[in-house]
Parts: C-alpha cells; structure tokens; sequence
C-alpha cells in the first residue's frame, strides 16, 4: 500500500526552525516516515546542501525516494535503524553532519495499515514490526514470553496499571490457543481492567504501546543512539527530537542534559578534576509542544514534544 501524505509533519514549524538550516549545509533525518519533515528541509537547501535520511520501513523507503526525488542527488536514503545511521554516513565519506532529527514513535501510514497490526482499532494480525526483515513480532512476545516478563514489559513500557492481571490473562488464554490478531488480545485486555477504569479511554492503548517499544527495541535504540548522534554534529550542529511518551522524553532529557553537562565531580568539590567536557547545551529548557492551531488540525500531535541540542562552537 502506498504511504500516503494527508497530515503535515508533527511539530513542522518548530522542527524547521530550531535546525537552523543553512542552504549548503548536511541533514540526518534519522525516521525518514513520509519524508514530510525532509520535503521542508529540502526546500531550504541550495546546490550544494545534502540530505541523508533513514528508515527502518520499507514502504516509508518507497514512499520518501517518490516524494524527493525532485531534488535529485541532494539526497540519499538507507533502509535502516537511525541506531546504524552514523555509521552508514561514514562508510559514504561523511566526517559530520549540520543537523539530525528524530520523529519517534510510529507515522501516520504505519497505524492505518491495518495489517501491520500496530492499531487495537483494526483486526488484524498481531505484528508491530517496524521493520519487517526482523523475525520477532508482537504475536510472539504475547505467546512465548514468561508471565513475568509480561509484566515488566507491560508496566515498564506501557505504564500499564493492571500489567499483573493482563499478563496472568494472556498467559491462561495462550495455554487454550495461540493469540494470534489484535481483536483477540483485545478481548483478553478489556477482560482484564475494571469497568470504570475501561470508560476512560481504550483498554487496549497502553498494552499496545508496550508491545510496540519492546518488539522494536525502541527504547533500547534511543539510549544507544543519543550520544553517538551529538559526537557526529559538525560544530554548531543541532539535534532536534521528537519524542510521544514520556518514557522517551525522559531518555533525551537526561542525555542532553549530561552532555551539557557531564561533570561527575561529588557537589561539595571547589573545582572539577574529572575531566568531562560540555559538548554543548541544551536549547529547549523547557519541550516545544503543538500550538493550539495544530492540536485541532493533527489531533496526535497532543503528546508530541520537541527538545533540542546544540553541540559546542569549535
């Protein structure tokens, strides 16, 4: 199915401006989705700017080679994670590059496909991959993974209250029949929460968020990506990040704030003596959230946050 392209990019303004993007410069768009966020940068860069982006989706590959292919050998896209991003631009001859951003979080195109089964709002088979070369789906996470790893996942993961009960209930239902579609561990999750507690909203919404973060790794991925991203910024160079939960927030909150500021010096020293030096600073001490004119335009843009990092001037 063709990606399509009916809602402007979470955060686009925002996401454009704080790049501060220079006509000749190098971009990273590390979660290419339907290239909405690099069609803007594209349109800013001159003769010699470049974009690199990178996606983990093959049909966002597809949809992204369509969208900029105006802009001819300006741009080059790679069918992987953003975690293998760095290294892909070295092994073409990049030494840095002027500005990367990070859309987390699952496009648009990715929950109305119903077969991807990422949307509890469509029967479909339980998968969640991002990338769908990886052998590990949803369906085998909710069928073979102990209770107790379950429940770590649905409570670490989806902040899920009733993570106990839904596990205890998977487990029981998988012993009688695999669960194989999304309406079926729908059904075992609404069996799971009280009735008061279902009124308020979805029951299925924080299992799914869950499963997704632990079927791709996605936390996982951020950790290890952060740091590597803000050493291969040209000086000057910005990161912008998009995160939609605060699992992720959290996680580019704290590395932006240690490479701000990364003195492990006990507080009662008179001058440091470890030796870590800022990379640079924080831009947005406070995320950037969707103004009220998007929030009544892209209703999913609520949870969206934007922060940004500036590495130091050499």
């Amino acid at each position: 199915m063709p990606m399509k392209f009916e809602h402007i990019p979470v955060l686009y303004t925002e996401v454009l401006k704080d790049l501060q993007i220079r006509s000749d410069g190098t971009y990273l768009d590390g979660t290419l989705g339907g290239a909405g966020h690099s069609s803007g940068i594209c349109e800013r860069l001159g003769e010699n700017g470049k974009l690199y982006g990178c996606d983990r989706d093959e049909e966002a590959i597809e949809a992204s080679d369509e969208r900029l292919k105006e802009y001819g050998d300006r741009v080059k896209t790679f069918r992987c994670s953003y975690s293998e991003a760095v290294q892909t631009l070295r092994e073409v001859g990049e030494t840095g590059v002027d500005g990367i951003l990070l859309d987390l979080g699952v496009s648009s195109h990715q929950f109305d496909t119903p077969e991807r089964g990422f949307s509890y709002r469509f029967d479909a088979p339980l998968d969640m991959r991002m990338d769908r070369r990886q052998n590990l789906t949803a369906a085998d996470i909710v069928n073979t993974f102990e209770e107790k790893e379950l429940v770590r996942i649905l409570r670490d993961y989806g902040e899920e209250k009733f993570a106990p009960r839904i596990a205890s209930n998977i487990v029981k239902s998988r012993a009688k029949k695999p669960i194989e579609t999304t309406f079926e561990l729908n059904d075992i999750i609404a069996s799971s929460i009280p009735a008061r507690m279902r009124a308020k909203g979805h029951p299925s919404k924080q299992t799914y968020q869950a499963l997704r973060i632990a079927c791709n790794d996605e936390l996982g991925i951020l950790e290890r990506s952060l740091d590597e991203m803000i050493d291969f910024l040209n000086p000057g160079g910005r990161i912008c990040v998009i995160t939609f939960h605060s699992l992720e927030d959290r996680i580019v909150k704290n590395i932006f704030r240690r490479n701000e500021n990364p003195c492990t010096c006990p507080p009662n020293f008179p001058q440091c003596v470890c030796g870590k030096v800022s990379k640079g600073k924080v831009i947005t001490r406070k995320p950037i959230t969707a103004s009220e004119e998007e929030l009544e335009n892209n209703p999913r843009s609520s949870s969206a946050k934007l922060r940004t990092f500036e590495k130091k001037s050499e």
